[in-house]
């Protein structure tokens, strides 16, 4: 759904994540038309603004920074060669970050998985030796890494990348209520993990 320029709002599905959503996705729709022009400005304009955005989301979806790089360059390549095929019905920044799921996960699917034991990670360092609001962080990194990658991809775009569940599914490109059900397993398991952390 695209801004209602009579009542002067931008309606719910053309926010941005953050203050000024429609505002930012009104600046990223002008400027991905000029890269559709093959404007060199344009995409390095663009460029800066999503890759600290991309690399926040996928440094915690993969936790390897060589990978995450490898993710942006080919999402950021993506958008370069497909920007004249964006058909404005959705946030410029939903696209995005789609392309960027989408080879994440075809990434990761060819990576061997992490090795992670909550529970032996846990015993390295005495709890005195570790700062309470650090140490909670350590554990949300550490029981998130152990979600499967769509469940972990859900959080990670509600809660930290701000968007809601049904611009989630625009990116995930799938029903608002598989949306649902993967943030409902994800904050379930969580939980669960949380409470081994915290014993």
């Amino acid at each position: 759904m695209n801004a209602r320029p009579d009542r002067g709002q931008p309606s719910p599905a053309t926010r941005e994540p953050g203050t000024g959503r429609g505002a930012d996705n009104l600046r990223d729709q002008g400027l991905l038309t000029r890269v559709a022009a093959r404007d060199r400005e344009a995409f390095k304009q663009l460029y800066h603004i999503y890759h600290r955005r991309l690399t926040r989301f996928l440094m915690r979806l993969t936790r390897q920074p060589q990978i995450a790089a490898e993710i942006i360059n080919d999402t950021l390549w993506i958008v370069w060669r497909k920007a004249p095929e964006f058909r404005h019905g959705s946030l410029v920044s939903t696209w995005i970050f789609g392309i960027a799921y989408r080879r994440g996960l075809k990434t990761l699917q060819r990576q061997p998985p992490p090795a992670c034991d909550i529970e032996a990670e846990t015993q390295v360092e005495a709890p005195d030796q570790i700062q309470p609001a650090q140490e909670r962080a350590d554990w949300l990194d550490r029981a998130l890494a152990q979600l499967p990658v769509n469940q972990r991809a859900v959080l990670e775009l509600s809660y930290y990348v701000g968007y809601s569940c049904e611009e989630i599914a625009q990116i995930m490109d799938c029903p608002v209520s598989t949306v649902k059900t993967r943030m409902h397993k994800a904050r379930q398991k969580m939980k669960m993990l949380l409470r081994r952390l915290d014993r």
